[in-house]
């Protein structure tokens, strides 16, 4: 088959993709996880039921789908806020603000039976470990730059940041986050 021929039906499957999952997240959002069906996800999205099934076997392989989306999207989201900072510190503290105001965002799910399926799954341990070794990364930079402290391993810091900030999902505003980060920040900076 020709190239530009083969671009055309893989980037038809991928808009075929995407609406399935925004058509789940939306139905899910309405109606809750347990309430929601094949035949439901396929008249939402419009297709036929046999269409969807050739994309997705279940609602539940289809969920943890969109829920790596998210976690792209997120991690995406991440690299921007890195790379739009200037020094190793700008770098580090724009991630970790980045990762908590990610982190407040979507805390009204993570107390739902959404988030107890997804949050489960070999597909969350690699994003985690990703999340961590690109911390991690930041704050060896930040260390070489004499920024950031050096006494302590900074795999063992970066998930130190990470759990530092989960606490953002029950903070009430913006203002309370960024303070948040700053206190996590000032942990990892040396005694000055």
């Amino acid at each position: 088959m020709p190239r530009l021929w083969n671009e055309t039906i893989e980037s038809h499957r991928r808009e075929v993709r995407d609406a399935i999952l925004d058509a789940t997240a939306a139905l899910v959002t309405e109606r809750g996880l347990l309430s929601v069906t094949m035949s439901q996800i396929a008249e939402k999205t419009g297709i036929g039921r046999a269409t969807l099934y050739k994309y997705f076997p279940d609602v539940e392989t289809l969920l943890f789908a969109w829920h790596e989306r998210q976690i792209t999207a997120h991690l995406g989201y991440l690299v921007e806020a890195r790379d739009r900072a200037g020094a190793a510190d700008q770098r580090l503290e724009a991630v970790l603000e980045a990762f908590a105001l990610i982190t407040h965002e979507s805390h009204g799910h993570r107390d739902t039976e959404l988030a107890a399926l997804l949050h489960r799954g070999e597909h969350l341990v690699r994003a985690q470990q990703q999340l961590t070794e690109f911390i991690s990364d930041l704050l060896t930079e930040g260390a070489r730059h004499g920024e950031i402290r050096d006494d302590i391993a900074s795999n063992e810091l970066a998930r130190y940041c990470l759990h530092a900030l989960t606490a953002a999902a029950g903070l009430p505003s913006v203002a309370a986050v960024q303070r948040l980060v700053q206190v996590t920040l000032d942990g990892l900076r040396l005694g000055r």
